[in-house]
């Protein structure tokens, strides 16, 4: 066990000398890299600030909206403008009105008493049972008709000048 100690405080020995190198190529090598001068760095560009505006037309039309673009692209003679009439905006919204129509999925039918009954599941992967006369997604849609393979709805679109337009819309049976 002592000789162990010595050899060991010998390695040590022997390391610790070792490492008394000459280190003049080191020094060489940092008083070279310091002889070579910095390069300039650009200043920052200036920056200027952005010129103030101060919007003030909020009792006009939202310039954003694509209310009339829809309406420019529906075909007027096939769509009627129905004046007078429009959703029904004070009745309490049902669950599947939270959800854009084309985020909603058919996915099957069950026939109880000869009355079809669809099978429609939500973004949030939940199936809800729907009959005729519901209320489904976003834009007032009624339920209208329900097939084996298709649930028919009609919509309710704003045109953009104060009024209605019945749209018609349906969503197809998910095929896994």
């Amino acid at each position: 066990m002592k000789i162990i100690k010595i050899l060991s405080l010998f390695l040590i020995f022997i390391l610790l000398v070792s490492c008394n190198k000459d280190k003049s190529d080191l020094d060489r090598f940092f008083n070279d890299a310091k002889a070579i001068p910095a390069k300039q760095i650009e200043p920052l560009p200036e920056i200027n600030s952005p010129e103030v505006f101060v919007y003030q037309a909020e009792n006009l039309r939202d310039p954003f909206s694509n209310d009339l673009e829809i309406l420019e692209t529906l075909n007027t003679d096939d769509v009627p403008l129905v004046e007078g009439e429009g959703p029904d905006l004070n009745r309490r919204k049902e669950t599947l009105e939270n959800f854009p129509l084309d985020g909603l999925y058919m996915v099957g039918t069950y026939n109880q008493n000869n009355t079809f009954w669809g099978l429609v599941q939500d973004p949030e992967n939940v199936i809800h049972r729907v009959s005729l006369n519901e209320h489904i997604g976003q834009n007032y849609g009624e339920i209208v008709q329900i097939s084996e393979d298709q649930i028919d709805v009609s919509e309710w679109v704003a045109d953009g000048l104060g009024g209605w337009i019945k749209r018609e819309a349906s969503i197809a049976l998910r095929e896994e």
